[in-house]
């Protein structure tokens, strides 16, 4: 099966994992498409293949050569984004892409155009696949997949190719933040490994934000609105007293690059009470910690005017910046770097305005930075990959395992 039909057939199971469920896998989905991965790596000749009542595949590539060699892995999740639906994705192929608009679903007049999303006039000439207009595609993370598995299949074909154990592991849930939660890193058993999940080709990243939630809940008294002066206590417009305090540009809608943000998620009430939800990242961590202590004080603000017990937040690390992991390993980032420019591509070494498997890992113990898996405009109809892209990640992967036996 070659690298694009394998794709195409991972795009059909509907694994859009939920936040509601509680469970892991949080979807039943996930579990038909890993039990379908794990059938087909036991196809492949691979060994040491293990599924878990949670959904973590993992399976080992045995080393070619007899001199000890760092075990390395590749790893990517089986989820795709609660954002949008997963179900009955219905990709198709625009061949040798002129830059011109893309009609995914003339019904619906749904058109992925450069005007709106001008990184495709960097394909033109490049074969991509698109939605329908009506799902997402599932490049997030099913390229990652299909890569890791058609890397391994090229490694298997071409013994000349000397490489160390290689292993593998596909895990559930990644998008709603719980892919590693349960992934067992001594089991996996690697020196260190790569996530194939980033975006456009030639991503190379290994700093990611540091993250927090808040979730603050006001309470208000209420009185009848005609009698109401001196008694009344609106919680909704305590709320929003609370969050003009906040900096107003630093939200997601005015950051880039290195800057964090205090992201507004959701905003719901009445006089008696209103609860407010934020996400709070900054890939410095001095300047992390002092947005929660920031959020901490304007609470503590909001209950001395209005009344102890006013303003109740609960504040919540989720996850933090890989960097300081990675750093002390630092070669796993030159081999990555080496890799991609001895097959072609250009890295492009950039921070993660966003988490990651890989960050969680890092902190359990496996360095685990990020690799571009090719797809752009993730989580919506919008999404695309080009082939291309997916064919360098695939490279990239085998080029790796190749230049960590040969050092």
């Amino acid at each position: 099966m070659a690298l694009v039909e394998r794709f195409l057939k991972y795009v059909s199971f509907d694994t859009q994992s939920s936040e509601e469920t509680e469970v892991t896998p949080s979807t039943p989905g996930q579990m038909v498409f890993a039990k379908y991965l794990k059938e087909e790596l036991e196809s492949l000749g691979l060994e040491d293949i293990t599924l878990d009542e949670h959904g973590y595949l993992f399976a080992t590539l045995p080393a070619n050569i007899d001199k000890p060699v760092p075990t390395i892995g590749f790893i990517a999740h089986m989820d795709t984004s609660p954002d949008m639906s997963g179900k009955d994705v219905s990709p198709r192929i625009v061949q040798n892409y002129d830059g011109s608009d893309i009609v995914l679903c003339a019904e619906e007049n749904v058109v992925l155009s450069p005007s709106q999303f001008p990184e495709l006039l960097d394909h033109k000439g490049e074969d991509l696949i698109v939605t329908n207009g009506k799902t997402l595609l599932g490049a997030d993370d099913k390229a990652g997949i299909a890569e890791i598995v058609s890397a391994i299949v090229y490694l298997k074909e071409h013994p000349e190719i000397k490489h160390g154990k290689i292993r593998i592991g596909f895990n559930p849930d990644e998008e709603i933040g719980l892919g590693a939660h349960k992934f067992d890193v001594e089991k996996f058993g690697c020196d260190w490994a790569y996530t194939m999940d980033g975006g456009e080709i030639g991503e190379l990243e290994f700093e990611n934000f540091n993250a927090a939630s808040a979730k603050i809940t006001f309470k208000g008294r209420n009185v009848h609105p005609g009698y109401a002066k001196n008694k009344m206590i609106n919680s909704i417009r305590v709320a929003n007293r609370f969050c003009a305090m906040l900096p107003a540009h630093e939200t997601p809608e005015h950051t880039e690059g290195y800057e964090g943000f205090y992201h507004l998620i959701s905003f719901n009430g009445d006089v008696e009470q209103t609860t407010v939800a934020y996400i709070i990242r900054d890939h410095d961590r001095a300047r992390f910690e002092s947005c929660k202590k920031k959020i901490e004080r304007f609470v503590s603000e909001i209950n001395a005017e209005y009344g102890e017990g006013t303003a109740t937040l609960e504040l919540r690390d989720q996850y933090y910046n890989m960097r300081e992991k990675i750093e002390p390993v630092m070669h796993i980032i030159d081999t990555a770097f080496a890799a991609m420019e001895a097959v072609g591509v250009k890295p492009n070494v950039k921070p993660i305005r966003g988490g990651t498997d890989g960050a969680q890992l890092s902190f359990k113990g496996l360095p685990c930075p990020n690799i571009f898996a090719g797809g752009l405009n993730f989580h919506g109809r919008y999404e695309f990959v080009p082939i291309q892209n997916m064919e360098k990640a695939m490279k990239v992967i085998v080029k790796i395992a190749e230049l960590v036996a040969i050092k």
